[in-house]
Order: C-alpha cells, then sequence, then structure tokens
C-alpha cells in the first residue's frame, strides 16, 4: 500500500532504469572487450591511461624504493668499509713481510759474498754477528756474538765480503770485542799490491779514512792503488783488501808524503763478520795442544 502522494512509481521507475543502466554497462564492457580482445582497438587509449597513471605509481612507489636504496646503500658502505679495513691490514702486514723479505735478501747476498770471499782465501772461517757498538767517538770498537767457546783469541783477524774490518781486542766464552783498522789506536801492516811496497797504515778514528804516514816524497805511491794485508806480524792473514790510495799529497822540504786511503770493509755498515783461522795458526794451535805441559808428559 502506498500513502497518498507517494513516490512508489517514481522508485520502481528508479530501479528499473538503474538495472536498465547496469545491463547497458555490462553489454558495453563485453563488447569492448572482445573487440578489444580480438583486434587491439583500446590499445592506444590504454597507453595513454599508463602514461597518464605511471607519474602515481611512481609516487606511490618511490618511498619503497627510497627505503630500499637506503638500506642497500648502508649494507654497501658498511661492507665497503670493512673490506677497506682488511684491505689496509693486509696492506701493512704485506709491507712488514716485504721488509723483512729486502732485509733478508740483501743479508744473504751479504752472507753469499762474504762466504765466496772465504773460498777465495781458503782459510777457515766463522761468520759472526754484530751484536753493539761502541758510541764512543774515539773508540772504533764492537762486540760480536762468537767467543773463545767458538774458538776466537785475542789478534784473530775479521773481515766482509770486501775486505778486513778489525781484529779481536777480548776474548770472552760466548762474545768477543773487536776494534776496527780505522780505531786511532791501531796499525796495520800492508803493502802496495802494484809494487810490493811495505808501509803500515793506522787508523784515524773516521770509519771512512786510513792514513799511511811513513812513505817518503820518493815513494811510488798512486791515487787509486790497491791496498793489501802484508802478513808481517802473523796477526793479519796476507793477500786481503785493506783500501784504495785516496789521496797523495807530497810535500817539499818535510820527509813524508800526507797518504790516505779509503777502506775497502763497510767499516760502519757491516751487521755480519767473518772470523778467519789461517794455516799459520791452525799449525801453532796443533802444535801448542801436542806439546807436552810436563815432564812426565814428555817422559
Amino acid at each position: 500500500m502506498i500513502a497518498p502522494g507517494g513516490t512508489g512509481g517514481d522508485f520502481a521507475r528508479g530501479g528499473a532504469s538503474l538495472g536498465f543502466r547496469f545491463f547497458l554497462i555490462c553489454i558495453v564492457s563485453l563488447s569492448l572487450m572482445v573487440l578489444d580482445h580480438r583486434d587491439e582497438h583500446l590499445r592506444t587509449i590504454r597507453q595513454a591511461f599508463s602514461v597518464l597513471v605511471y607519474p602515481i605509481q611512481l609516487a606511490v612507489d618511490l618511498p619503497v624504493r627510497g627505503w630500499r636504496w637506503v638500506d642497500a646503500a648502508m649494507a654497501e658502505r658498511s661492507a665497503l668499509l670493512t673490506e677497506n679495513e682488511a684491505l689496509k691490514f693486509e696492506k701493512l702486514d704485506a709491507g712488514v713481510r716485504l721488509q723483512r723479505l729486502d732485509a733478508l735478501e740483501a743479508e744473504n747476498r751479504r752472507l753469499r759474498a762474504m762466504l765466496d770471499s772465504s773460498a777465495k782465501a781458503a782459510d777457515r772461517v766463522l761468520i759472526a754477528e754484530v751484536l753493539a757498538v761502541d758510541l764512543d767517538p774515539y773508540r772504533q770498537r764492537f762486540t760480536i756474538n762468537r767467543g773463545s767457546t767458538d774458538g776466537v783469541y785475542v789478534g784473530q783477524a775479521l773481515l766482509d765480503a770486501d775486505g778486513l774490518v778489525g781484529q779481536v781486542m777480548h776474548a770472552e766464552p760466548f762474545t768477543s770485542e773487536a776494534v776496527l783498522i780505522s780505531d786511532a789506536d791501531h796499525a796495520l801492516p800492508v803493502a802496495i799490491n802494484r809494487n810490493g811496497l811495505r808501509t803500515i797504515v793506522i787508523g784515524t778514528g773516521d770509519s771512512g779514512r786510513l792514513r799511511m804516514p811513513y812513505l817518503p816524497n820518493t815513494a811510488d805511491v798512486e791515487v787509486g792503488d790497491l791496498i793489501i794485508s802484508s802478513g808481517l806480524g802473523g796477526v793479519f792473514p796476507s793477500g786481503y783488501p785493506v783500501g784504495y790510495v785516496s789521496s797523495v799529497e807530497r810535500r817539499p822540504g818535510q820527509g813524508f808524503s800526507e797518504i790516505y786511503v779509503q777502506p775497502a770493509a763497510m767499516l760502519d755498515r757491516a751487521r755480519e763478520v767473518l772470523l778467519v783461522w789461517t794455516a799459520e795458526t791452525e799449525l801453532t794451535d796443533r802444535h801448542d795442544a801436542e806439546r807436552p805441559t810436563s815432564l812426565a808428559e814428555a817422559r
């Protein structure tokens, strides 16, 4: 029952109109879908709508992408920092190892050169390492790690790969003190290799210079002459390089020339030296060992 003046008819007509519209929209939609599926007539429209909607999609997706980018950047930065620290440590470790290898290579070269020098000398030798150096500028002395238990004796000669270094002054059981040939109180009998002229070289207190004070102005000495040990006195073996004449100054009116010699050995740089036993020394030691110490032993 519809109240007087009611709108029941209008409602019925509105409902019918809505139903008709819905049915019409469905028909149109189905028609468009069929047409688009067969001939793709709506591709242009769809592309136009996708272009219009793309900024909106970007705006919606931007926070997510931004967060992902920040997270990846932070993770990558952390990984790079970790890798950088590891590479720094590896570089430092490799640098230390390389320095050690360089030192070992230099030491190997020195030892090879020294052993080659000892092979040429044909004497019994023993390698010793320099433990300490006297810092007193007036004392050219150092300590080595060989002593009397190794057969070291006072006066024993020391060499490096290039020539004579010095001699032993004090021999303890496990260490020994040696003096360089450049010490101001040290003298060494030598000869000029070119002509065999014998003389004496004394130290000046300077590890880079020796002096030959007792040669007359008429002596046959030239700059560059090789000075070798003469073996006189029985302390230093003969034939070892001592140095090279660096300057010759002949002074008129004076009896002797002023002659300086540059040492052949690296007196201020040697880390290892050679202790030398000559054949004469070994024969003397053997003779002393075989000599009877009492009348009862002699009988």
